[in-house]
């Protein structure tokens, strides 16, 4: 890892020169171009964007941004980028060199982490110690709004007469969360309170969670790069037991191998536990899959969550 980083900086001082200043570039260009790293923020920059914008996603489809590595192709990217943005909160946490760096270049570059305030953001504990911020900020509607409110302000600042179109493309982003958060609540309802668990690969369901009433557990934690041992399997498979819970869910950027154990430790108990479903979870699906977008992507989990706990 750190033979790495020395490559990477090596490579970013070389390139530092051709960043410049980007502020203003974009005014002479048709186009603000944008570069993103994860696939909500991107769907995200595109929306409010419009034809005024032209986003490269970083991360495609089904990619976890836990364990993602920068390529020298990505580096060459956000060098020609007038706007960067990112997740923050540690998400992208092999990154954290090449935006120090870009940001001591001069780089337009932004962070949803600036939008999120120590009273919104949820703390990961565990066994009663404050480990990290919870990344999963896409999940909290109120939140999400936010991130909206930002991204349109930083466009707006690269290109002031398309001010009052990333305006309106905003206004029309938010009535379309207040719509998803109504339909999400609606269909929690079809759930008894006692049966609200949602048990996943790893925590990434927290603000979900919060915000509409469910316990979530993750086996492998906040990380979906931390390795589960078989007494993490055990203590879910208790749960599971002890509560009547009938259904787990795989996450389409994370590998099934400890959600296919957890189901064979409950079966060793006499007990059985279903495949919900795969749950977007840190990253998009496609079209096909119904979710390629943030709007198709939560309501095909709530969709897949009731369907499966109901």
């Amino acid at each position: 890892m750190k033979k790495f980083t020395l490559k990477l900086f090596t490579a970013l001082t070389l390139l530092f020169p051709l960043f410049g200043s980007f502020t203003g570039q974009a005014a002479a260009q048709e186009t603000i171009n944008v570069v993103t790293t994860t696939t909500h923020l991107t769907d995200l920059v595109q929306d409010i964007g419009g034809d005024r914008v032209e986003v490269t996603g970083l991360m495609g489809p089904g990619v976890d941004p836990h364990g993602y590595t920068p390529t020298p192709s990505d580096i060459e990217l956000l060098a020609d980028a007038d706007l960067i943005g990112h997740n923050g909160l540690h998400l992208e946490a092999m990154f954290t060199d090449v935006f120090a760096g870009m940001e001591s270049a001069g780089s337009n570059i932004f962070a949803l982490e600036e939008i999120v305030s120590e009273d919104d953001v949820l703390d990961f504990e565990f066994e009663g110690k404050d480990l990290e911020q919870d990344p999963h900020i896409w999940f909290d509607i109120d939140i999400w709004k936010n991130a909206a409110q930002l991204v349109a302000a930083e466009l707006t600042a690269l290109d002031s007469e398309s001010g009052e179109y990333f305006q309106t493309n905003l206004d029309e982003y938010i009535a379309n969360l207040d719509e998803l958060d109504a339909y999400i609540q609606e269909r929690v309802e079809e759930i008894p309170e006692e049966s609200r668990y949602l048990i996943t690969a790893h925590d990434a369901f927290g603000y979900f969670g919060a915000n509409y009433g469910f316990e979530v557990v993750g086996i492998q934690g906040l990380n979906s790069q931390t390795e589960a041992g078989t007494g993490d399997i055990a203590a879910v498979a208790d749960l599971v037991l002890e509560n009547n819970i009938n259904a787990a869910f795989i996450e389409s950027s994370v590998p099934d191998r400890n959600m296919q154990a957890l189901v064979e430790a409950v079966a060793a108990e006499g007990g059985e536990l279903e495949i919900g479903g795969v749950l977007f979870s840190d990253a998009l699906g496609t079209d096909e899959e119904n979710a390629g977008n943030y709007f198709d992507a939560y309501r095909t989990n709530i969709d897949t969550i009731v369907d499966g706990l109901k």
